[in-house]
């Protein structure tokens, strides 16, 4: 409810400084502060001047009303109103006496503001929010301040002149102590900065210095890897010979010595591996591959690799089952390389009872878990295991050997794959590992499982990777005809997923797709040694680029059915006798090489040196050179560059044949020089021979290829 005051009649100059003084005084009553009086007052007397100045008189009335927390002045005249009130409100109209700047001054200054005027008068109403400890003001003290004001007597000019003097020395005062306050936080301001800056200036060079650092560890590690591997690698393919008996028979004893030499030499392969993930985590240097796959065939393949740990049957491996949950859109290798270290580690560490494999739904992902009766983890110890190379002291850990790489590793490519891992362990009952991933992978387009065509044996597969449904339905017509079997898709994921899959005897590669260009899965195929051949078919001519990312063959559009069939048959058909050369200072490197080559179909020589290997390949002219890169006298890439500037020797095939991990400048480096890459690890793989010959005829095919191009 609203109570007034006090009213003025304005019939004087004096009654508009009545107004000004009285304003201030109920402002003051009220509670407002210096600041806001001022206000109050500055607005009272601009309003008030206005009215005896333009309507020759007015009213002046002060009301508050405590329930809706305002007090409120209302200027009321009964003049002929004010010409042009939306240009003065909005602020464009301006007259030579200056009318409307305090109508605008006023709204800006109160929190409540009104103005009716017409041709009978003129009212405005404006206000200012109460203080909030004046809010529970009532009736009683309403009524004292209108008594005060009524008994009051009213201020002459000169007092009032004097009371705005002294208020504004104390603004003045005000201000100065502002100014003061903000050249002070100004000067801390810029000791602020300064620090910042030269903050920033050590950021930097820490972070150069981390940079730095990374890059000397990660080749450190590549030279490390590549000196352990190569020993390495040799001791297993010579125990997997030995073992398969290829040259007579084993007594039992020596049967268990190879067996025992084969374990640690894949312990010591998979330290140097796990340190290498690690190292390329570190760098953002892992790449994720993505590719869906179901939770149940990811379960039947760790139960058939993973059974065999079992030394009797105390200890049970059991997999629930999994047939229930969606299929995953992320890297399964990473994935099953996880589970594997956590599993392994149960098995080592649970003498008997049970290690048990569970998957379920969590929220919008998928938590492995493995759980074991084994002798389980201290809660002070919990954050130890995932350091690297970190133990835990126990009479079991004495006789069980790890590389305390394995769960640190699992950590970080959990992370890599928008996941977590957890731990929860009692000692003497035993632990429980899980694993939280999305169902997608983070930024990867989920795609629809492709439905592959039943490989049919007497038929060589051709992958069609064409956009254009018409074409594609032309390619596979002609191939059906000449007897091949084809399978076309559309976009380079759908053939990424094939090839995940299936292998087939020969690819045909459109480089301009609706949603891509293939330039880059082409340099993929061949960077990674994929043996498959690849035909080029595109409107884009540009046969030194398509050559140069390592195409096995090329025609333009449109094309002619002859040639195009004529090109599959050429790369998928068997290779004639070809002279192969070998260029390695590791007589077991050779030998190895050697042996996994097809008998009868290769003519093979052998050069211990980079010298000895440029005199061979000067005399026999090979179809195909295998070259290591580290060599004594002259290395692999000086021997490289020896036969590209040899114009006789400039087109053979050459495989770089090595343990070595190469960074990007080294394949930027062998791609210019048109050269694949067989790494040594590859041999101890149960298809290495097939892998390796498929290799060889593709490269021997497009060398062939070449030649009849020049003649």
């Amino acid at each position: 409810m609203s109570h007034k005051l006090h009213s003025i009649e304005l019939a004087s100059e004096q009654d508009v400084v009545s107004a000004r003084q009285r304003a201030r005084s109920i402002a003051e009553a009220l509670g407002f502060d210096h600041h806001d009086q001022i206000r109050i007052t500055t607005a009272t007397s601009e309003i008030a001047r206005n009215a005896f100045r333009y309507a020759r008189g007015g009213n002046v009335s002060y009301e508050a009303d405590p329930e809706k927390g305002i007090f409120r002045i209302i200027v009321t005249d009964k003049g002929g109103g004010i010409p042009h009130l939306d240009r003065v409100m909005s602020g464009s109209y301006r007259s030579p006496t200056g009318m409307g700047m305090g109508i605008l001054g006023t709204k800006r200054l109160m929190d409540e503001f009104s103005i009716d005027s017409s041709s009978s008068g003129t009212r405005v109403g404006f206000g200012k929010q109460l203080p909030a400890q004046s809010r529970s003001i009532d009736s009683e003290v309403l009524q004292s301040i209108s008594t005060m004001l009524a008994r009051r007597y009213p201020a002459t000019p000169l007092d009032e002149l004097q009371i705005q003097n002294r208020e504004l020395m104390k603004t003045l005062d005000e201000l100065r102590e502002r100014k003061e306050e903000l050249a002070r936080i100004n000067a801390e301001l810029q000791d602020t900065n300064r620090g910042v800056v030269a903050l920033y200036a050590e950021l930097d060079e820490r972070a150069d210095y981390l940079r730095r650092a990374s890059e000397l560890k990660s080749s450190f590690l590549s030279n490390m890897s590549h000196e352990f591997r190569t020993p390495l690698n040799s001791m297993l393919a010579l125990t997997r010979m030995l073992l398969d008996r290829m040259d007579g028979d084993l007594t039992p004893e020596q049967d268990q010595q190879l067996r025992f030499i084969q374990q640690s030499a894949k312990e010591l392969a998979e330290m140097v591996n796990d340190l290498l993930d690690l190292a390329k985590v570190e760098a953002g240097r892992l790449e994720v591959k993505p590719s869906t796959f179901e939770v149940a065939g990811l379960f039947g393949a760790l139960r058939g690799m993973l059974k065999p740990l079992l030394a009797d049957n105390s200890l049970n491996l059991v997999f629930e089952h999994a047939d229930h949950l969606p299929p995953l859109f992320t890297d399964e290798q990473k994935i099953s390389q996880i589970l594997r270290n956590f599993i392994s580690n149960a098995i080592k560490f649970t003498p008997r009872g049970e290690v048990r494999v569970r998957a379920r739904l969590h929220d919008d992902g998928i938590e492995f878990s493995v759980t074991d009766t084994g002798i389980g983890i201290s809660e002070s110890d919990q954050h130890i295991i995932f350091e690297e190379f970190a133990q835990v002291d126990s009479n079991l850990q004495k006789r069980v050997k790890g590389t305390g790489l394995g769960l640190p590793l699992s950590r970080n490519l959990a992370h890599l794959l928008g996941g977590s891992v957890e731990v929860e362990s009692t000692v003497g009952i035993g632990s429980s590992f899980r694993l939280i991933v999305p169902i997608v992978f983070p930024g990867a387009a989920r795609t629809e499982e492709l439905t592959l065509p039943e490989i049919r044996p007497e038929q060589k597969l051709v992958l069609i990777v064409e956009d254009n449904p018409e074409t594609a339905f032309v390619y596979s017509r002609y191939l059906n005809n000449a007897g091949f079997q084809t399978y076309a898709v559309a976009a380079l994921e759908d053939a990424k997923a094939v090839l995940a899959r299936i292998t087939p005897a020969a690819i045909i590669l459109d480089v301009l797709l609706r949603s891509d260009t293939s330039w880059n899965f082409l340099r993929e195929l061949k960077a990674n040694s994929r043996s498959v051949p690849v035909l080029v078919m595109s409107v884009v001519n540009d046969e030194h680029r398509v050559y140069g990312l390592g195409a096995d063959a090329f025609l333009t559009k449109p094309f002619v059915p002859e040639q195009m069939i004529g090109e599959i048959v050429r790369l998928t058909s068997a290779s004639a006798r070809l002279r192969i050369l070998m260029v390695d200072d590791n007589e077991v490197s050779r030998y190895l090489l050697r042996e996994n080559i097809a008998e009868g179909q290769y003519q093979m020589f052998e050069a211990r040196d980079g010298r000895e290997g440029l005199r061979l390949a000067n005399e026999i002219k090979p179809s195909l050179i295998f070259l290591d890169y580290y060599m004594p006298d002259l290395n692999g890439a000086q021997v490289l560059r020896d036969l590209r500037n040899t114009p006789e020797l400039a087109r053979i095939p050459v495989v770089v044949h090595s343990t070595k991990t190469f960074d990007e400048a080294e394949l930027r480096f062998f791609r210019e020089q048109f050269v694949s890459i067989f790494p040594k690890q590859a041999l101890t793989l149960p298809d290495s021979a097939i892998r390796l010959r498929e290799l060889m005829h593709a490269l021997t095919a497009h060398a062939e290829a070449e030649k009849s191009r020049d003649a």
